[in-house]
């Protein structure tokens, strides 16, 4: 079983250390203005270089996403930035726009093409036509079950295949929405998504607004436009038995402790996964992980065709158990001190855990010291301060703390052995 390309979103230089902290094969990112994400999850040029730069060091591959459908407008930007962008070293553009692909063939032709989700590739004939476009890899759209997948991959063997396997998904064909640019002149395909697809609606009769129409959600509403996050987790076997090359977390707008949880959990599954192949089984633990970053509740989409797709109510659009306390900056070696900047608000004695690659482990909050070793009972975001740690933790680790109201798991754990 050949193990597949892990790639983790970069929405910025900070999330793309953290992908490489925990355990990323590959980053994707955005390039301004033609990436579908705001401002916030694109990186300047200057960014890009030092961001790829960076990650070859640690034979970490980074894609740049020019995914939009492009209006002449976007065309005339690529043209003249695609030679920059190459220029930087990314190890491939993902694009969708025929424009697009015919464009950085003739400008880049030295960069590889990997082929969006957006352009809902669906079966081996389409496979076909876009390798005879240059493109080298394919983002299969979301729509497609696993079996599918697998036919696709045996039919043609020559095409590297990519799906998601974690993240939101769009009530909308392969993500192509408009729904955003209807209701508020903002669009989706220019980064500019409000979601309100997240919204509550009803739908009801014109004759009677006051009988609305309940499907089957619950007693109040039918949230039909709001899926549940995927995760296939759980079924990582049968994904790796599809024959993908790339297995893919979505987020690029998300925080870099989302990123960095949500990477290490599937780094150690596929991990433990290609070393015991016959003895593997998913560690619940990794699931429980899974649950303390902000979700929506979890579905396997359309991954098994026999299985419905769940909605997802607004009430539960941000179920979270733990939220990021804060980053490490730096160790002191003399005083044996981990210094953090703090993330969200901090009291002295409250219960925080440092995320290693293949562990997490309980930090002492009780002694908490400001820079110029003062002790203080509180911190707040954007504070430099002091925790004691017997020994160095790596620059750019994150750290976190239970929610309000959130119930206690149990100790810290290091990761089931499988085998």
């Amino acid at each position: 079983m050949q193990q597949p390309e892990l790639l983790a979103p970069a929405g910025n230089l900070e999330k793309l250390r953290t992908a490489l902290l925990y355990g990323a094969d590959a980053v994707y990112v955005g390039v301004p203005g033609l990436s579908l994400r705001g401002t916030s999850a694109e990186m300047s040029l200057e960014d890009l270089a030092l961001g790829v730069s960076e990650a070859h060091t640690q034979h970490v591959r980074v894609y740049a996403a020019i995914n939009t459908f492009a209006r002449k407008a976007d065309l005339d930007q690529a043209a003249r930035c695609l030679p920059d962008w190459a220029a930087t070293g990314v190890d491939a553009l993902i694009v969708s726009d025929p424009g697009l692909v015919r464009l950085a063939r003739r400008r880049v032709p030295q960069v590889p093409l990997h082929l969006s989700t957006q352009s809902n590739t669906t079966n081996a004939e389409a496979v076909r036509f876009w390798q005879d476009q240059g493109v080298s890899r394919i983002i299969l759209a979301r729509e497609l079950p696993l079996c599918e997948v697998g036919e696709i991959a045996a039919a043609v063997p020559s095409m590297e295949l990519e799906i998601f396997i974690h993240g939101a998904m769009c009530m909308a064909y392969s993500g192509r929405c408009y729904l955003s640019a209807w209701r508020n002149r903002k669009s989706a395909n220019s980064g500019d998504c409000t979601q309100p697809c997240r919204w509550e609606y009803r739908l009801s009769e014109s004759t009677r607004p006051d009988d609305p129409l309940v499907l089957e959600e619950d007693d109040r509403f039918s949230y039909l436009l709001s899926s549940k996050d995927l995760c296939l987790l759980e079924h990582l076997p049968e994904v790796l038995a599809s024959g993908v090359a790339g297995v893919k977390i979505e987020g690029r707008m998300k925080s870099s402790y989302y990123l960095a949880v949500v990477t290490r959990t599937y780094r150690q599954a596929l991990d433990a996964l290609c070393l015991h192949q016959e003895t593997y089984r998913c560690d619940p633990n990794w699931m429980e992980e899974l649950k303390t970053v902000s979700h929506r509740g979890y579905t396997t989409g359309f991954a098994f065709a026999e299985e419905k797709i769940n909605e997802s109510s607004p009430a539960i659009k941000n179920i979270q158990t733990h939220e990021p306390a804060g980053m490490v900056v730096g160790y002191d070696d003399v005083r044996k001190q981990l210094r953090m900047a703090v993330r969200n608000f901090l009291q002295a004695g409250e219960d925080m855990e440092l995320l290693l690659t293949k562990e997490t482990l309980p930090v002492d909050t009780r002694s908490m010291t400001d820079e110029e070793g003062n002790g203080i009972d509180r911190a707040h975001a954007g504070n430099l301060i002091r925790v004691p740690l017997p020994f160095p933790a790596p620059k750019g680790a994150l750290l976190r703390k239970k929610t309000a109201g959130a119930k206690t798991q149990g100790p810290a754990r290091k990761p089931a052995e499988n085998g």
